[in-house]
This record gives C-alpha cells, sequence and structure tokens, in this order.
C-alpha cells in the first residue's frame, strides 16, 4: 500500500510565498511544562547562538527572527479494507521559532542560522493516529508533544555560501517533504554559488535525516514504493548540478546526485515562456535517469522518466497540463520521505509506479482581479495507467482530484494571517480508496 506521504504546494499568491502558513491559535496550556521548558530552552540557545560571533554591523543588521504557528488538522478517511483501520484523523499545533544571523565583515564572512520545534497534539487516538503530524510512541499512540533543534553554520565569499548542519536542501534530485507541522530535515554540507552571472551552482553531501514527523536522525534509504525494493540504507548523499539562465526566460538545469552503494541519479530541465495575445505561454520538460550504484544493496535501480507541462496565463487565470510518463524495471527513484519533482506530485499521490502512463490538468485562479487580493483557488486533475506494481496482477490504474483553497489577509493587524482548505479523492485499483481534508490556519511573528 502506498503510505500517506506525499502532499502538493500549489501556487500562491506573492505574499503567500513569503510566508508560510502558521496558526495563531496556540493553546499552550496543553503543552507539558517539561515541553515547555525545552523549547523556550532551544529558543534561547538559538538566539544566543545567532548572537555569539564579534558585533559587526552586517551581522547585527542582516540577522532576522521569527516565531512562526501553524494549526493543522488532517482527516483521511479510507473506502476500503478493515473498518477499524479506514481513517486517520489528527489535529496539532507547531511553533517554530528561528534565529538567522548576518554574516560578518571582511572577504569571509561568517554567520550561523538556527531553528527550534515544538510540534504539540491537540486530537488524536491509538485508531486514528498516523497522518503524519506527530510523532508515535511504540504503543501506536501520538505523543502529546515533541520538540527538534537546529544550527547551521555559514560561510560566505562572494557570492558564495558554504553551510554546513541542519540542511533543508531544494533540489531536482532531493525535494524535502513540507507538507505537515515540520519539514524533512537533513544534516550535512552545501554550498552554493552565483558567482558566474546567469549561473547558480550547488554541491554537497548529506549524512543523516530526519523525518517530518520524528526527533532522531537515520541513515537514509531508497523509497520502498510499493515494496518494488529493499531495506538497505546509506550515509552519504552526494549531488552537485546547475541553472543557467538562457536569457531572460529561458532556463536549462542538470544535477547529478547519488546514495552511496545504491543509487545515482541524473537530471536534465528546461522551461521557456513567450508572450502570446494577452496571454503568456510556457513549457516546461523534466528528465530523470536512474541506475544501481555500487553494491546495491536494495536491488535493481533501473527507471528513465519525462514530465512535461505546458502552461497558460491570461490575467488571473491559469491553465496547464502535460503528460508523464516511466520507462525501464523499476519505479521512480528518490529518496524515503521525499516528494518528486515531477508534475504528478499530488496530495495523496505521486503517479510514480514503474512504467505507469500519466496525463494531468490544472486550473488556477487568483482573485486579485475581482478586487479580492489574498484569495486563490486551484483544481487539478490527473489519471495514470499501464503501471505494473510489486504484488499485483494485472494493469494497475489510478487516478486523482485536488481542491485548494486559500485565503491571506493583506492589511490590518491581522496582515499575513492564512487560511487554507485542502480536499482530495483518490481511487486506484491496487490500494486503497481514499478522501482527505486538510485545514490549515497559520500566521509569523517577526521578532
Amino acid at each position: 500500500m502506498i503510505t500517506p506521504r506525499h502532499a502538493h504546494t500549489s501556487r500562491r499568491s506573492r505574499l503567500a510565498r513569503a510566508r508560510s502558513p502558521l496558526s495563531i491559535t496556540a493553546p499552550l496550556a496543553m503543552t507539558t511544562p517539561l515541553s515547555i521548558t525545552t523549547f523556550a530552552g532551544a529558543c534561547t540557545v538559538a538566539s544566543t547562538l545567532a548572537l555569539a560571533t564579534p558585533a559587526q554591523a552586517d551581522f547585527l543588521t542582516d540577522s532576522t527572527a521569527s516565531l512562526e504557528l501553524k494549526n493543522y488538522f488532517i482527516t483521511r478517511d479510507y473506502l476500503e479494507g478493515n473498518r477499524d483501520d479506514n481513517k486517520r484523523e489528527e489535529w496539532a499545533q507547531g511553533f517554530l521559532f528561528r534565529a538567522d544571523s548576518g554574516f560578518t565583515e571582511g572577504p569571509i564572512g561568517f554567520g550561523v542560522d538556527t531553528i527550534s520545534m515544538l510540534g504539540v497534539k491537540l486530537d488524536s487516538s491509538p485508531s486514528r493516529a498516523g497522518t503524519g503530524l506527530l510523532k508515535i510512541d511504540d504503543d501506536g499512540r501520538a505523543e502529546d508533544d515533541y520538540t527538534k533543534f537546529g544550527a547551521t553554520a555559514k560561510i560566505r565569499a562572494g557570492d558564495s555560501v558554504l553551510r554546513y548542519g541542519y540542511l533543508e536542501p531544494s533540489l531536482p534530485s532531493l525535494r524535502p517533504n513540507a507538507s505537515r507541522l515540520f519539514t524533512q530535515s537533513f544534516l550535512g554540507t552545501q554550498i552554493t554559488s552565483t558567482d558566474i552571472e546567469g549561473l547558480e551552482l550547488t554541491a554537497g553531501q548529506l549524512n543523516r535525516t530526519r523525518q517530518r514527523d520524528e526527533t532522531e536522525h537515520e541513515p537514509m534509504a531508497l523509497n520502498r514504493k510499493s515494496g518494488a525494493y529493499g531495506r538497505a540504507t546509506s550515509n552519504r548523499f552526494q549531488f552537485v548540478g546547475g541553472e543557467y539562465h538562457l536569457g531572460k526566460r529561458a532556463r536549462l538545469g542538470y544535477h547529478y546526485a547519488q546514495l552511496e552503494d545504491i543509487y545515482r541519479q541524473h537530471y536534465v530541465g528546461l522551461s521557456d515562456g513567450i508572450n502570446l495575445g494577452s496571454g503568456r505561454l510556457g513549457a516546461d520538460i523534466r528528465y530523470f535517469d536512474a541506475s544501481e550504484q555500487g553494491a546495491a544493496e536494495a536491488g535493481e535501480v533501473d527507471n528513465r522518466a519525462v514530465s512535461t507541462r505546458l502552461r497558460y496565463r491570461l490575467d488571473g487565470h491559469t491553465f496547464s497540463g502535460g503528460y508523464q510518463s516511466q520507462f525501464g524495471d523499476t519505479p521512480f527513484t528518490y529518496l524515503s520521505g521525499t516528494n518528486v519533482y515531477l508534475f504528478s506530485q499530488y496530495q495523496i499521490s505521486n503517479f510514480t509506479e514503474t512504467g505507469e502512463r500519466v496525463w494531468h490538468a490544472r486550473y488556477d485562479y487568483d482573485f486579485s482581479d475581482l478586487g479580492l487580493p489574498g484569495l486563490t483557488f486551484m483544481l487539478r486533475y490527473a489519471t495514470g495507467d499501464q503501471a505494473s506494481v510489486h504484488g499485483f496482477d494485472g494493469e494497475a490504474r489510478e487516478w486523482e482530484r485536488d481542491v485548494d483553497i486559500e485565503y491571506i489577509v493583506q492589511g490590518g493587524m491581522f496582515e499575513g494571517l492564512s487560511l487554507r482548505w485542502r480536499n482530495a479523492s483518490r481511487r486506484a485499483n491496487f490500494t486503497r480508496d481514499a478522501n482527505e481534508n486538510r485545514i490549515l490556519l497559520g500566521y509569523t511573528l517577526k521578532l
């Protein structure tokens, strides 16, 4: 069965992209004294670390701090199978404190970024746990609260920045899952450079991962899509790549990644756009090629995938759609717990089974043109067939329909407060059908 690990982030307004959907409804009375003390202590450590170097002007004036709050409710109904195991439903409150320094003066600048997280259970039960919002004990019950902390040392030379420690890299070969209270994170080293005009370069190595609803770090593993792979793990994920702007609109990218002794993967992407009539026409194509690497303890890795999208924007309307296909003897290749950089990454499914063929369509509308800035709507649909699923005889088929409505307050006392509803229906002949709703209330307090 495919676990509910996948979600897709829809297009938001400009203000929405500047803020995470976080909540102001934070019933602290439900936290234990220990959890409050732990979180407060982590925030204090974060603030201290951010100011622990010599007081240089840029280091202080470029420093930022914020408290992000997220109130999140998820309910998923499985329409088939055991009646005692056909519902996942939880409600949680998240607190996220960030303290990011600037860089010290001089040709080489130093700085530090910190993050402290507290997740609090508002409602759950053993029969409804497992949404990914809360940490689960060995007895199957969601913990009352859980905390996380991360720190990143950083060095800047010119337009190049080296980061070491807590990382949330966003690469075609690695898309951390950010669809719950907290984002999946990694420990490692990453360097990014824009010293060459029009060219963005990145490289690094990751050694451990921490899943979105866990507090401990663990080795990285190849996603066990439908049981197709083994349980081999690795402590070394290496990556290198770049994005080159071919002009004002065109963009060409290449990335290489490998999970040591398990797989290697190449990525090539191209996007471009032109003005057409009163609107704008754009096209994107993404291609992946993955194979075994080293001992390949996970078993055979043989996958190639092509994902395309054609989009047209006119006033507040955006119409898009495309075709996607998997080739080879195994499903799409990606790290366990992460999302995929394909246009088929939906709320419940990501349509990446072996040999799967996918058609997808999407409609977005920004109500700013009607005098309602901050209100956005999204409707999308995808259908997949001709798939081969491990443990299932015959042709595997599936479809999913998602709806997303969000409003972000644009001014006044509650500027930035967001309310979002996400609804999804997924049907398949090789796993349980599901309906899901998510409600998010959010706010970010800049300190």
